[in-house]
């Protein structure tokens, strides 16, 4: 069975002090064909960063020869576009479409944008790296499911002639945020929005507390957008259960399988954390390693 997923990393598995063109190069120096970068608040890529920035990077990353294929942000945590806050929910929508301002300029064909929250059980210092500047986080209100669903698919309907517009789509992540919780619901949430322009950034260790990730994968079929490769061990419990590729519960002999059936060409990018506390870069080494099992590489 020939597989013909891309192999990518994002950018949240290298150390974080490490600036954005060397984690390119250490990408491209362990074997990865691609990078998904990340929007912050502000920084090297940030909400502020000016067209010559951008652009700047994705000529580096052109010059080392890796393609940066999406573009991930934080920021919704901080921004929730299901927030009983309507100025929140605004500067949700601001950052959905400035973030596709970005990956238009870097030419990437996705972005991650995450659908909101009905709750969450993090704490901002356990998902956000710069959380001693948060004013505000998602997790410090409790949503109605139902309203919780009406704002967020209102938003997408709002944003996704915006993304259009630009050629970017906008993948909606699962991520534990108690919203959108089986594959049934996120494919029916998917198929209202009624866009080809909003997909699913589908990660596999993310519903694997609560489901298996290949009966996802088979229900949304073309759905799908961008794939994230995570491993997580049930037994585990809470974020401690984030573990290496092929560490986990991951039935990833089945995920590809579906993958192929799908006929999925896209990319699959590997989001480690937590990264290594020692020799910090050698999870980019050891996870291109297992990525080429994973996929049939090698």
């Amino acid at each position: 069975m020939h597989c013909k997923i891309k192999k990518g990393i994002n950018i949240w598995s290298f150390p974080e002090q490490m600036n954005i063109v060397d984690c390119m190069r250490l990408a491209k120096e362990g074997g990865f064909e691609g990078i998904e970068l990340a929007l912050s608040m502000k920084g090297e890529l940030g909400l502020t960063s000016s067209v010559e920035e951008i652009l700047r990077l994705k000529q580096k990353a052109d010059e080392i020869g890796i393609v940066i294929n999406s573009l991930a942000t934080g920021l919704y945590w901080q921004f929730s576009l299901t927030s009983n806050r309507e100025d929140i929910r605004q500067k949700a929508k601001e950052t959905v479409r400035r973030q596709l301002d970005i990956g238009a300029l870097l030419g990437v064909d996705c972005i991650l944008v995450c659908p909101g929250t009905v709750g969450v059980d993090f704490t901002p210092d356990e998902v956000v790296p710069d959380a001693s500047e948060i004013e505000f986080f998602a997790g410090s209100e409790v949503i109605d499911y139902d309203v919780a669903y009406d704002r967020a698919l209102s938003a997408f309907i709002e944003l996704a002639p915006y993304a259009e517009e630009k050629k970017v789509m906008i993948g909606v992540e699962n991520i534990w945020n108690k919203f959108l919780l089986s594959p049934l619901e996120m494919r029916d949430f998917i198929d209202k929005i009624g866009s080809p322009w909003v997909r699913v950034f589908f990660d596999v260790g993310n519903v694997v507390a609560f489901g298996y990730p290949e009966q996802w994968i088979r229900i949304l079929g073309k759905r799908i957008a961008k794939v994230h490769f995570k491993d997580y061990r049930r037994d585990a419990k809470g974020l401690a259960g984030f573990v290496d590729l092929l560490a986990g519960d991951v039935d990833y002999v089945r995920v590809v399988d579906e993958l192929v059936a799908l006929d999925y060409d896209g990319w699959a990018n590997a989001e480690m954390c937590p990264v290594y506390k020692c020799y910090s870069d050698q999870i980019v080494y050891n996870t291109s390693a297992a990525m080429d099992r994973i996929l049939r590489i090698k």
